[in-house]
């Protein structure tokens, strides 16, 4: 998976904040005015690709991360003082002033604005909005694999906490899975629902393959509309591959013939084996299965997610060609 975070040597220059550009050494905020104030802000996660031509800076689906983020704010009563129009207008003057030429990471996030001493923060507090960005290496090129494992913490669901809103709090949930997983000695964890079935992991969907049929977790299983779930749904139905969105068993994950995440930051990653069970490969004892993952080479990435991974490569590249889900970045 593609590290996001850039060494602080390495920071851009510019980011947004509250309605212009601002250096990034005299971005700041007064410690009184972070803690309370981030239990209800808000984010979205973006990507800019740079083309397959080398020259342009593509950003995947622009418009409707913006929407999301305003959906976020509104499940959470926070009031944004911008609309998706200006935020347009910001995350592409920022991607302007940095100069980037290489692949992009960006993030606007809205917190309520001022000293905020109160917990429990009222219904329409007005928020500040910051839009930053920095470089990232993307996985589309090298077709990484993940171990995963079944975590004991269960996905929040609309009965708690909305899971459809992407909120900074909501991801401590997903965090507290991820620490599960790697302390057991797996990097990823799936989590499942109030219901015991598969909602997903800890900031990405999940989808499985079974008998030449893409199936993934309906958006009622504790799900966030995740805009890469969107795109693979829709490459998929492209390539003829029938989807199924349902309700999706525990079981159903150690019977799969392929299992992947994802999602923004993600973009398509390969589970090589769920629960310490190889995916992909037949049989009941494990180091048979292991045996047999070797050498057949089962358990890495399958066909479905390659095909899915290329398709998604070449469309955030720009080599389908012209595609209203990309906003090319225009300079001046």
């Amino acid at each position: 998976m593609g590290a996001l975070a850039s060494p602080e040597a390495a920071h851009p220059e510019w980011l947004w904040h509250s309605g212009a550009l601002v250096r990034w050494e005299e971005a700041r905020v007064h410690v009184n005015a972070v803690g309370h104030a981030s239990v209800a802000a808000v984010f979205e996660g973006i990507k800019a690709y740079l083309a397959a031509d080398g020259e342009r800076l593509l950003v995947f689906r622009l418009e409707d991360h913006l929407r999301r983020f305003a959906e976020s704010a509104r499940l959470c009563r926070l009031t944004l003082p911008y609309d998706t129009g200006r935020l347009r207008e910001a995350a592409l003057e920022l991607l302007v002033a940095n100069g980037f030429r290489q692949d992009a990471y960006l993030r606007p996030w809205a917190y309520p604005e001022g000293i905020v001493r109160e917990l429990m923060l009222p219904a329409g507090a007005r928020c500040e909005v910051v839009v930053d960005s920095w470089t990232f290496d993307s996985s589309l090129e090298t077709v990484p694999g993940c171990r995963a494992a079944v975590s004991s913490w269960r996905r929040i669901g609309e009965a708690a906490m909305p899971p459809r809103a992407k909120a900074f709090s909501n991801y401590h949930n997903g965090r507290l899975a991820l620490m599960e997983a790697r302390q057991n000695g797996h990097d990823w964890p799936v989590m499942l629902n109030e219901r015991g079935q598969v909602a997903e992991s800890a900031g990405a969907c999940v989808s499985l393959v079974r008998d030449g049929r893409l199936v993934t977790p309906a958006l009622s299983s504790g799900v966030l509309p995740g805009i890469t779930r969107d795109t693979v749904l829709a490459l998929a139905r492209g390539l003829g591959i029938p989807v199924e969105e349902r309700e999706v068993d525990r079981s159903e994950l150690y019977l799969a013939d392929e299992i992947f995440f994802m999602g923004t930051a993600w973009e398509i990653l390969p589970v090589t084996a769920i629960d310490g069970l190889p995916v992909g490969v037949p049989g009941a004892h494990p180091a048979a299965e292991e045996a047999a993952a070797a050498e057949t080479g089962a358990g890495a990435a399958g066909p479905v997610a390659r095909r899915l991974l290329e398709a998604y490569r070449r469309l955030v590249r720009g080599v389908e060609g012209d595609s209203p889900w990309l906003t090319e970045v225009k300079p001046g």
